[in-house]
This record gives C-alpha cells, sequence and structure tokens, in this order.
C-alpha cells in the first residue's frame, strides 16, 4: 500500500488529503499549529476579512463570497433549467469568457462529459474556426465579471456580426446570446441593449474562485451537466471549513505553505487518472494569481502525467489530484507524490479554493487582488494605438525568425539550451504560445521536450495565460525566463467597430508581455514561426536536442 494511504489523511464529504501531515512536519515549526493557536480555520470559515492585513481588508470584504456561494447559487437552478429549454435546438455551446470565466466551465464539463467549445483567445484562425461551426445551431455564453475584457468583447462582436451576416434579425441573433456579468456592469448595459438574456454571478466572488457561481454553472448547463451535483458536493463539504482537523482546505493550505515557505516553492499538478479532466488548469489560475506577488508566490506547474518530467525536485511539491479513490488504489496514478487529493469534482474547487486563502495567510499576500494584470493590458492598448514596434530578428533559422537577448547564441539549439542553462537552482521556464490552441496544439509537447533538463516549465496558451500565470510572471518571485512562441497569420479577422484585427490584437498582446517582462529585466527569447505547422516541428525537434 502507498505510504499515503497508510498514513493520516483530512477527509470529509468523500474528499480526503492524503499526505500533508509530513510536509508540515518537514517545516522547523508546524504550520498547522500555528494556525489553529490562531484561531485561523474557523476565522476564515466565518468570512474574517482581517486575516491577510489591514491593507487586504477592503478587498477581502467584498471577496469572500465564494465561501458559501454554492448555497445561493441554487436559486440559479430553476432558471436555468427554464433557459436550457427555452434554447433546447440550440446545442452547439461556445463559452467566450477568459481565466476565471472560462477555466472553471472546462473543467466541469471535461469531467462530466459534455461538449462546450471554449473561446479564450484571440487567434484569428481559432476564433474563425469556431464562427465557422454549427453557427445556427450555437449559442455564446458571454462571460465577463466587468464586460470590459477585450478578448471577450472581441467574440461578442464577431458572432453579433456573424448571425446578422447570416441573415439573422437583430432580434433573432439576441436569442443565440447569454451573457454572465457582475450587477451594473458594463456588460450588463451592453446585454440589455442588445435584447440578450442575462444572469448575475455573485459580486462578492472573484473571478477565479467563481467555480460555483454562474460563471461556472452557466455554460456547464447548457451544454448539459448536471449542475445541482456540484453544488451539492460542496455543501457537503462547507461544515468541515471550520474544523481544525478533518478539514480537506486546511490540511491542502497547510501542505502548499509549509512546502512554500522551506524552498518548495513550485507546485507540480498531476493528474492521477481518477476521473477529474483539466483541473490543474483551473488550479494554476487559482494559485499562480493569488499568491504570485510582492516578489512572493507559489508556481503551479501542469503536468500531462505522473511520469511526465518535471514532478519531482528539489524546489517541488508534488500534488496528484483525481476523483474518488476505490479502496487500496494508490494515489498518484503511478507516481509517488507528496500530496494526493482526491474526492468529488465540487468539493474540489471549495478545498483548493480554501487552501489557496489559507497559504495567503502564511505567505502574507492578499489572495484576492491581481495587481500585475493591468500592466500587460496597458501596454497592449498603447501598442494597437501606436502599431506593433518593428523589429529584426537575431538570427533566421529555417521557418523561425529568432528574436534573442545578446548574449543568446546564435543558433535555435543554442538559444533554448542558454534559456534553459540560466534557471539556476530556483528557476523556472514559462512557455507562453500566442498560437491556435487546436490547429497549433502540437506545440504543448514542447513543455515536457524542455522539462527533462530538470527545472521547472510550464506552458501556456497567449492570451490565456495572462488571467492566470500572467500575474505571478510580473507579481511573484523574478527568477522566470521566458520563451515567447507567436506565429505568421495566414487570414485575418476584423474585430468589428474595432479599428483593428485580431490577428493585430493578438500581436499586441503578445509584444506587450514582451515589455512588461523587459521592464523587469527578465530574459524573454521570441521565436516567431514563418509557418505555422513547419515551425512546430521544427521547434519540436531542436528541444529534443538541447541536452544531446
Amino acid at each position: 500500500m502507498s505510504d499515503l494511504l497508510a498514513g493520516p489523511a483530512d477527509a470529509s464529504a468523500g474528499l480526503a488529503v492524503y499526505g500533508a501531515d509530513p510536509v508540515d512536519r518537514s517545516a522547523p515549526a508546524s504550520v498547522r499549529d500555528a494556525l489553529v493557536a490562531r484561531g485561523v480555520p474557523a476565522a476564515l470559515a466565518a468570512k474574517d476579512r482581517t486575516l491577510w492585513g489591514p491593507e487586504a481588508e477592503a478587498t477581502a470584504k467584498i471577496r469572500l463570497g465564494w465561501l458559501d456561494t454554492h448555497r445561493r447559487s441554487r436559486e440559479l437552478l430553476p432558471q436555468l433549467a427554464e433557459l436550457t429549454a427555452e434554447l433546447e435546438d440550440l446545442d452547439h455551446v461556445v463559452l467566450a469568457g477568459m481565466g476565471g470565466s472560462s477555466l472553471a466551465p472546462e473543467v466541469i464539463t471535461r469531467t462530466l462529459g459534455r461538449p462546450l467549445t471554449v473561446l479564450d483567445t484571440t487567434d484569428p484562425g481559432q476564433v474563425r474556426a469556431a464562427l465557422a461551426d454549427r453557427l445556427e445551431r450555437t449559442v455564446v455564453v458571454i462571460s465577463s465579471k466587468s464586460g470590459l475584457t477585450v478578448e471577450t468583447d472581441s467574440h461578442r462582436r464577431a458572432y453579433w456580426q456573424a448571425f446578422l451576416n447570416a441573415g439573422m434579425t437583430e432580434a433573432e441573433a439576441a436569442r443565440h446570446f447569454v451573457a454572465v456579468t457582475d450587477p451594473g456592469s458594463a456588460l450588463a448595459q451592453t446585454a440589455a441593449e442588445m435584447g440578450v438574456v442575462t444572469i448575475f454571478a455573485d459580486p462578492e466572488v472573484g473571478g477565479r474562485y467563481s467555480a460555483l457561481t454562474a460563471f461556472g454553472l452557466v455554460p456547464s448547463a447548457l451544454a448539459g451537466a448536471e449542475v445541482m451535483e456540484l453544488l451539492d458536493q460542496a455543501e457537503a463539504l462547507a461544515g468541515s471549513l471550520g474544523r481544525d482537523r478533518d478539514n480537506p482546505g486546511l490540511a491542502l493550505g497547510v501542505a502548499l505553505a509549509a512546502a512554500a515557505t522551506t524552498g518548495r516553492d513550485k507546485v507540480a499538478l498531476v493528474p492521477d487518472g481518477t476521473g477529474i479532466d483539466g483541473l490543474g488548469d483551473w488550479v494554476e489560475q487559482l494559485l499562480a494569481e493569488s499568491t504570485g506577488k510582492a516578489g512572493l508566490g507559489i508556481l503551479p506547474v501542469v503536468l500531462e502525467s505522473p511520469q511526465a518530467p518535471g514532478a519531482t525536485g528539489p524546489d517541488v511539491l508534488t500534488v496528484a489530484y483525481g476523483g474518488a479513490l476505490a479502496a487500496g488504489d494508490v494515489p498518484g496514478g503511478g507516481g509517488s507524490p507528496d500530496v494526493a487529493v482526491n474526492g468529488p469534482l465540487g468539493a474540489h474547487f471549495l478545498t483548493w479554493e480554501y487552501a489557496t486563502a489559507i497559504a495567503g495567510v502564511v505567505l502574507g499576500v492578499d489572495p484576492f487582488d491581481q495587481p500585475n494584470v493591468a500592466e500587460s493590458k496597458e501596454n497592449t492598448n498603447r501598442i494597437l494605438a501606436a502599431g506593433v514596434p518593428a523589429e529584426t530578428p537575431s538570427f533566421v533559422e529555417g521557418a523561425i525568425e529568432v528574436y534573442a537577448p545578446p548574449a543568446a547564441p546564435g543558433d535555435l539549439v543554442g538559444a533554448l539550451r542558454w534559456l534553459l542553462d540560466g534557471l539556476g537552482d530556483d528557476g523556472y521556464l514559462a512557455v507562453m504560445a500566442y498560437l491556435d490552441r487546436q490547429a497549433d496544439a502540437a506545440l504543448a509537447g514542447l513543455r515536457p521536450l524542455l522539462a527533462a533538463a530538470g527545472r521547472p516549465v510550464t506552458f501556456g496558451w497567449g492570451p490565456r495565460f495572462l488571467h492566470s500565470t500572467g500575474q505571478y510572471h510580473k507579481g511573484g518571485p523574478q527568477v522566470g525566463r521566458y520563451l515567447q512562441v507567436t506565429g505568421a497569420v495566414a487570414e485575418d479577422l476584423p474585430v468589428p467597430g474595432r479599428p483593428y484585427t485580431f490577428g493585430e490584437l493578438q500581436a499586441a498582446q503578445a509584444a506587450g508581455d514582451r515589455q512588461a517582462l523587459a521592464g523587469r529585466q527578465r530574459p524573454v527569447l521570441r521565436l516567431h514561426l514563418t509557418e505555422r505547422a513547419t515551425g512546430v516541428a521544427q521547434l519540436l525537434e531542436a528541444a529534443g536536442r538541447t541536452r544531446t
């Protein structure tokens, strides 16, 4: 039997956290004992806004609704049932949202086996493909707390124009939209002007904590998921959140914090194959954006499997996740994690949210703000107004233009090795791909190839990651090195009502992010694929040669 299963576990409502106590014991003093002595578990369950210090009180006051939003969300269920019946003929559900508005529904529908098209990109090829897919049977869920998210507003404009171009009246087009937003937001006003059904989310829950609000439930329900069971699972777990023991959220938070404060500030998130599909991407945003600030933070590294490179290391805490285990099963799916979290998805959401808030208490950071996210957005707006600055490649190799810092070698394999060799004992490499997540999906194979060098490597699709690890890149420990991959646009797509195209927006976002990182003196290697399929294959081949 696994050592994890043989040891004590914190368990409630079918969800268990194994391995937290050994991690806590590895710290000079028990993190759990210190938190319990301060009464933190009960205080957090009671929504005590003072837990993260006086500067965080104003934010915490309006951002702790996730602790019991699963109860208020039950009020949505009759409305969702009625809406689903009314839109029964629209069986292609597209979710246009970023970050917390898209990641939870993606996990829910993947785990429950329901089809959902998630549109969280500005790549013109990916947007064009979505617009061409069953348009007459499509309902578009426009999700944004503020309604000011440029990507989501661009998607709304593109679909509205596509419906009109297909011969629909404005009233007919409006039936193909559902808006999810906060009361009083810019999107609420726009939706009212369009005549679109609007469902309001819980205003006291921030985006990355919003899995069990309308942001998570509306698109999932329209896609056919049984969302009530998620609320039931969270409700069953909620009674444990004030306890000092048998509190999975506390146990997981203690493990994350004890590891981070003793040199293991990277968390490898490993799926164990027991029924939870894609949770790592949601946890990645939650942890990175909540803790990566003021030079501190926990870096989540999403792995493809327990055997994938990057699961272990002297500064890595390995956390496996999955569904409920059968008796005798080994957490980790064949790997050797430090911690394993197993249970139903609704309980997972609440457990990880609580654990992240606990980690924020220990680290001394506000887990509810994102002070550096706006920086890349502001750069993007300036570049859209002035145009993307002209750049000359350092060299060209095959289908790849290489834009490298002066210290990098003049060949592709050498430049990649230079990035990896400069990581040191505490660094990480972030691969940031501003490409088509579907058509260019093979590029994700770059992460394990580069991680074989022995250091943590993350992979994110742009601009999706800007609403996730992008905060950590700017606000967290400044030990990262960055590989940005962009690609030529074969056929661009206008953003209706705006003076730019999707391709220009994507290029401006990539350039804006480069500027934000360069302003922190962080090394950025940019590879531009002049022909995407050829360039992806060439890059993967070169990455495979970095360790030879």
